[in-house]
């Protein structure tokens, strides 16, 4: 017996609908829906144990997967099965996490899990768009304690018309692809990319987006209403005295009011305040620091959290004694490493980047195996944060979910400059030495300056900014922080990074903590944001003004040729042989690929020395080499035969054809020496090809001048050794 389904449509304005519906599927979760557009099908199920964790924080985990299954395929790999999720699901992971965990109580510790599959995969429906509504609805019909719904929603740009959630050929001409994660009330995130787009463009996607979110919150009400709102259930709270935290506040407030002003470097400045925490906990007893010491620290924490924030409000002054538009001293150097395609360092303030470029061929091109995309990508960045950069030490277990998304997102800040011409696969890798402050924005930067250092043609360089937002909504102040601090990022309302060139914004990520942020704020924010932008780029374009003019001297040079489809096989040969020995012979890689459209082969060919690029274009270029009816072209011999010479063209070599005796003069020819020898070179005439031996016919002769009195002989006639044949066999056999 199938059982009461319950179910709410989402119309989208355009002819599609997303659905959720609960009831039918995982009913022993504490909350599950499915949500479906067109044939895209995910499932999101929330468990949360009834009993409070023995940590300090929130253990919530979010995980997103797509299931090979739902598009029809198989895993990759020799066990086809689904392995650690893709580059592309940790990324949806963190865009859903990020809106849900500020949405629970500062005091909820249980373990809590939300887990979210693509069941069944649609070609025309991005599933990454609908996780965060179907995470959200789960959670409606659940009995957690969460603050209110929320949806996630994609907004494109096609042809100067927003669209929400367009499909990915859509995407593909948008010159926006935003991820808006929002309440009915408030946006709490924002990430994406963009083609040089105004602050003031970026701003009313995101409203268009937000109105549709609206939407969204209402159908899982309605849902969840319909279902049966459950209770909410009850948790043991955090243990709170209010004397203590008066009494802890009225210590440290001053003290740490004092040392923010002071303007003091990280290591100073941390050193300061966890003095003043530890002459706090002296005046308590040892027996009342067993009682409550966790409150201690945790009421410290909020005074030094009020006491900075105070002074940014009230002085206009930050922990390290700048204003709030200034900019950390920048200090840039490009070609530092010897032996790298490209490398550059980007260092503000106490964050530093190493970035290094490496140039391919196609055939380094990361792939994407994806069930919901699959495809190649010819310029990526990879992003690494070793714990020496913040002076910590911790064990290293793989490519953390943060360097993950911090490198995307300075990918897709670089991306849309690198020239669609581009010949090379471009990898850059950053390595985070030091950190306090935004990192990823720095990887931007040496990013740019590495490209332009590996000679690859970048339309526009390209810089980032951190960005910070601390607020008091009962008396109206607000201050915008530019390039924010490692501690400001936690103590603030909002934090967003913001990329672009000198002409417009080409990547985001923001990150809201405060309900109702007025579009006001935002774009006084953005705009501070573009002036510290520019000031960073003109320190970038004081160290290197433009992309070098070639690639560096040890590095792989590019060339590229198009080769019609049936010569493909000449040049690969039986077997690969062709192609092997010339890349052994010529020191080149050669990677061959077909055009999908005209079905032409496009020959890439990679190589540090000229000489051995210029030999495989010589071979190429032998090979579709076509002489041309009555022209002339200057041959060499290669091989005496009794009946012929075998000559190479000396514009094509290896390409052969049999010089006929009867070519060779117009006198009668006995021996082919003669007329001709190894090695000799001369002109001969393209007389087509022969009908009767259907073979390429050249001639020496056909270029001399004809001897005086010279009588042709008449061509043989076929009849008449049709009519020979035809009498022999007319005769009687002879018998031995």
């Amino acid at each position: 017996m199938i059982p009461k389904v319950f179910r709410e449509v989402i119309d989208l304005g355009d002819g599609r609908e997303i659905s959720i519906e609960t009831g039918k599927l995982a009913k022993q979760a504490h909350g599950s829906v499915v949500v479906q557009s067109g044939k895209c099908m995910l499932l999101c199920t929330v468990v949360s144990n009834y009993k409070q964790s023995d940590v300090d924080f929130l253990p919530l985990t979010v995980d997103y997967r797509e299931k090979f299954a739902a598009a029809g395929r198989y895993p990759g790999g020799f066990f086809k099965r689904e392995a650690r999720p893709s580059d592309g699901e940790v990324l949806t992971m963190r865009l859903v996490d990020r809106v849900l965990r500020p949405l629970f109580p500062k005091d909820y510790h249980s373990e809590t899990q939300v887990m979210i599959q693509l069941m069944s995969h649609d070609d025309d429906v991005m599933p990454d768009a609908m996780a965060g509504l179907a995470a959200s609805a789960a959670i409606q019909l659940s009995d957690f304690p969460f603050e209110c719904a929320i949806s996630e929603a994609r907004v494109g740009r096609v042809n100067g018309e927003f669209v929400i959630n367009p499909t990915r050929a859509q995407l593909a001409e948008s010159d926006i692809d935003m991820m808006i994660g929002a309440s009915a009330d408030s946006v709490m995130m924002v990430e994406g990319e963009m083609d040089e787009i105004s602050e003031e463009e970026m701003t009313e996607a995101i409203k268009f987006a937000h109105e549709a979110i609206k939407v969204q919150c209402a159908a899982q009400l309605k849902l969840a209403e319909a279902f049966g709102k459950k209770e909410v259930r009850e948790y043991e709270p955090e243990r709170t005295d209010e004397e203590l935290a008066k009494k802890v506040h009225d210590l440290a407030y001053d003290k740490v009011y004092a040392v923010a002003k002071a303007g003091s470097a990280k290591h100073e400045r941390s050193a300061a305040f966890g003095e003043i925490k530890e002459e706090i906990k002296a005046t308590f007893s040892e027996e009342e620091l067993a009682d409550f010491g966790g409150l201690v620290s945790k009421y410290y924490s909020k005074a030094e959290k009020a006491a900075v924030r105070d002074l940014t409000l009230n002085e206009g002054l930050r922990l390290d004694g700048r204003k709030t538009n200034e900019i950390r001293p920048i200090w840039c150097e490009v070609d530092y490493l010897p032996s790298t395609h490209g490398s550059a360092i980007f260092t503000r303030g106490e964050t530093q980047a190493l970035a290094t470029v490496t140039l391919g061929t196609s055939r380094d091109a990361n792939k994407i195996d994806m069930p919901s995309y699959e495809g190649e990508e010819n310029f990526y960045l990879h992003y690494n944060f070793p714990p020496f950069s913040t002076g910590e030490a911790r064990p290293i277990r793989g490519t953390s979910r943060r360097e993950v998304g911090h490198g995307n997102l300075a990918q897709r800040a670089l991306k849309g400059m690198v020239p669609d011409d581009c010949p090379y696969t471009v990898r850059v890798v950053s390595e985070v030495l030091e950190s306090n402050g935004s990192s990823s924005m720095a990887t931007v930067c040496s990013g740019t300056m590495a490209m332009m250092d590996a000679g690859v043609q970048l339309k526009k360089p390209v810089s980032g900014i951190a960005m910070g937002l601390i607020s008091d909504a009962d008396s109206g102040k607000y201050a915008v922080l530019s390039d924010i601090l490692g501690d400001e990022d936690h103590l603030g309302d909002m934090d967003f990074k913001v990329t672009g060139t000198a002409d417009g914004i080409t990547a985001c990520q923001m990150d809201i903590k405060v309900k109702g942020l007025s579009y006001e704020i935002l774009v006084n924010a953005l705009n501070q944001a573009k002036e510290g932008r520019l000031h960073i780029l003109t320190k970038l374009t004081d160290t290197i003004a433009a992309p070098a003019s070639d690639v560096k001297p040890h590095s792989p040079k590019m060339v590229t040729r198009i080769i019609p489809n049936e010569f493909i096989g000449a040049l690969i040969g039986p077997g690969g042989k062709v192609i092997q020995e010339l890349q052994k012979e010529t020191g080149t890689t050669i990677v061959i690929n077909e055009d999908p459209v005209t079905e032409e082969g496009i020959v890439e060919i990679l190589g540090t020395d000229q000489t051995g690029i210029d030999a495989v274009i010589t071979k190429i270029d032998s090979l579709m080499f076509k002489p041309q009816m009555n022209e002339s072209y200057k041959v060499k011999v290669i091989k005496m035969l009794d009946f012929g010479a075998v000559v190479e063209y000396l514009d094509a070599p290896g390409n052969e054809t049999l010089l006929h005796v009867s070519e060779l003069a117009w006198e009668r020819t006995e021996n082919v020496s003669d007329v001709v020898n190894m090695g000799d070179e001369f002109e001969v005439k393209y007389l087509g090809t022969d009908p009767r031996t259907r073979k390429e016919k050249v001639s020496r002769k056909a270029l001399l001048e004809k001897p005086e009195g010279f009588v042709e002989r008449p061509p043989r006639r076929n009849n008449d050794r049709r009519n020979d044949r035809r009498d022999n066999r007319d005769r009687k056999p002879r018998r031995d």
